[in-house]
């Protein structure tokens, strides 16, 4: 009889274990079912007309003299820093072929870091260097362009 009880004993167990590691593991999936992930949502072209672009407008008009006071510098500290974020946000959206990938990824980085540099320049008040980032950053603009065959072409501080 006790070898009876061992088998009902172990058997117990082992059940308890099964029911145990399946709980386990329906709880791990649900976890990852339900953690937010990164999911692009606008296309490409909203990101450069909405994004891109208007910022690169709005800086060139307001560079196109020394920003006058905090508040004007805090506005192309924050312009830079949309376009850096644009930059993060291109990098969600690859193209199919891995040549082009690879490129994009260069250029998508490319205009996060020219954000990164207006938004610093900004923050120091340094208007030449501000004016410099701009220009560097439309550049990052036009060789990307020209390598995806874009026929918009950037003019850093346009009138």
């Amino acid at each position: 009889m006790s070898r009876t009880i061992r088998i009902v004993a172990l058997l117990f167990a082992g059940t308890c274990l099964c029911v145990l590691a399946g709980t386990v593991a329906s709880q791990q999936a649900r976890k990852s079912d339900t953690s937010p992930r990164l999911e692009a949502i606008a296309d490409t072209k909203l990101l450069m007309v909405g994004l891109a672009k208007s910022n690169m407008d709005g800086l060139g008009k307001t560079l196109k003299d020394r920003p006058a006071d905090a508040e004007a510098w805090g506005y192309v500290r924050g312009q830079g820093l949309l376009i850096a974020e644009t930059g993060n946000l291109l990098l969600m959206r690859p193209p199919k072929s891995r040549q082009a990938q690879d490129s994009w990824m260069i250029f998508s980085v490319s205009l996060r870091d020219a954000g990164v540099k207006i938004a610093k320049a900004a923050a120091a008040k340094d208007y030449p260097a501000a004016r410099s980032a701009v220009a560097s950053m439309s550049n990052v603009c036009n060789h990307c362009h020209e390598a995806f065959r874009v026929a918009e072409r950037i003019v850093p501080l346009a009138d």
